[in-house]
């Protein structure tokens, strides 16, 4: 038989069977997702009739400890970088404990006022069902592995209602400077079966009309290179307040009942002093900066805060809807800064900061062209690409493999986990650099 023609039927019956396997997937992620999404709801509200839920959150925070520490170590945290990790170390293979922590524990969090995301959690209880799935079946590992980075794609886009951006995200996130194509097509299936047994189920996404987009000017251009600049540093500092956090709740102890308690007292005594609106899942005040409306020019800074102390010190939750109002609400504050529109550059900080934070710039300016329309997307793709560099070779997901690095100069001698990689920057640019920080402190110095 003629080889290509045999490469082309092989070719053809791949294509079959995960059409039928991704869609499988993306059904069963869409479902898993609505009712996680319905009990969450269940739960916020059935706290709302007490009259200071907020005072709930030690117990909250303390009991989600004490489940993902003694049942489900693998739930602490965002969610997503398990996800990865079983990706990466076991070929898919999640432990079907996993799932019932994960939903209560999550549900624990966010309904006592713990700020986190419903995002990872969807995509770790879908990915978990995948892989438990692909195990009684028997599926060989490459087969379970890529079922498992669909239920991330169909995770993501049933609740965020983005498929396509849902699928980039799945093939992105894997790794830093290298896209998953191998896995790309059935991202794509799972990701759109996924987003529309979410919907016909009644699942609300998010939907935001921005005013029209100014027409392109020099000036225009500057601001938004410039925004581009703060979101890049903000993720930086967000990636960097994560780590010490968790250094925080290292040095706390191993009673991590008593590290979600001193966790949840602190963020009473945050929401207290300051703002309520850093706590839970924060949609409505996301929505707010994204219609023009305004908030306290420091929200951004508190969420961040209170989004580390939930996740590091007990909480268990997703990561990306914090970044998404992080990002929002700093849009925001810039553009009162510099007298622009809020709505749009709280738009572009919405998924600027994920971008950069969770390297994944490509899912990111896709995000803004899915929910924002292509007006915002150039404007996107300049703060997107711009954040990605600027947070450098850090992740809010730290079990990424960083494949290439952000520039070339700066050498890669070993590929791992972003956070245990090693690197080098090239002797001419530290020569260069020490040189320009020199000529700084040189000449930047005010007269006396």
């Amino acid at each position: 038989m003629n080889s290509r023609f045999l490469e082309i039927c092989v070719l053809l019956i791949s294509l079959l069977k995960w059409m039928i396997l991704a869609g499988l997937v993306g059904m069963i992620v869409g479902l898993s997702s609505t009712v996680f999404l319905l009990v969450l709801q269940k739960g916020i509200e059935a706290l709302e009739v007490i009259s200071s839920p907020v005072l709930f959150l030690p117990i909250g925070l303390a009991l989600s400890a004490w489940l993902t520490t003694r049942i489900a170590p693998e739930t602490q945290g965002h969610g997503t970088e398990r996800v990865i990790q079983a990706i990466h170390q076991r070929a898919g293979l999640i432990h079907e404990r996993v799932i019932p922590v994960k939903l209560i524990a999550t549900i624990v969090t966010i309904a006592t006022g713990g700020s986190a995301g419903n995002i990872g959690p969807c995509a770790q209880i879908g990915s978990g069902l995948c892989s438990l799935a692909a195990h009684r079946l028997r599926f060989n590992e490459l087969d379970r592995q890529r079922i498992v980075i669909c239920g991330i794609s169909a995770g993501f886009a049933a609740v965020m209602g983005t498929p396509v951006a849902g699928a980039l995200f799945a093939v992105e996130v894997l790794y830093i400077g290298r896209l998953g194509y191998g896995v790309l097509y059935p991202s794509f299936v799972s990701a759109f079966i996924g987003y529309q047994v979410s919907l016909a189920l009644g699942v609300h996404h998010v939907s935001v009309m921005l005013p029209n987009t100014p027409a392109f000017s020099v000036s225009l251009f500057w601001h938004v290179a410039l925004a581009g600049v703060v979101f890049g540093l903000s993720a930086w500092l967000f990636v960097e307040l994560l780590k010490v956090t968790g250094e925080v709740s290292s040095w706390l102890g191993p009673r991590k009942v008593l590290t979600g308690l001193i966790g949840g007292s602190t963020l009473i005594g945050v929401a207290l002093l300051f703002s309520t609106q850093t706590l839970g899942l924060g949609w409505t005040t996301i929505t707010q900066v994204l219609e023009g409306g305004s908030v306290v020019g420091y929200v951004f800074l508190l969420k961040a805060l209170a989004t580390c102390i939930t996740l590091q010190l007990g909480g268990s939750g997703g990561i990306i809807l914090p970044l998404l109002f992080i990002g929002a609400t700093l849009g925001s504050a810039f553009a009162d800064w510099l007298h622009m529109d809020p709505s749009m550059f709280a738009a572009l900080g919405f998924v600027s900061l994920f971008a950069g934070a969770t390297n994944t710039p490509i899912a990111a300016i896709v995000l803004a062209l899915e929910l924002f329309g292509p007006g915002l997307s150039m404007y996107a793709a300049l703060t997107c690409s711009m954040s990605y560099l600027l947070t450098g070779h850090r992740s809010a997901i730290p079990t990424q493999i960083l494949q290439e690095t952000k520039s070339p100069s700066v050498h890669l001698e070993s590929v791992e986990e972003i956070e245990q990689a090693t690197w080098t920057i090239s002797p001419r640019e530290h020569t260069i650099t020490h040189t320009l920080l020199r000529l700084w402190r040189k000449y930047a110095k005010p007269p006396e």
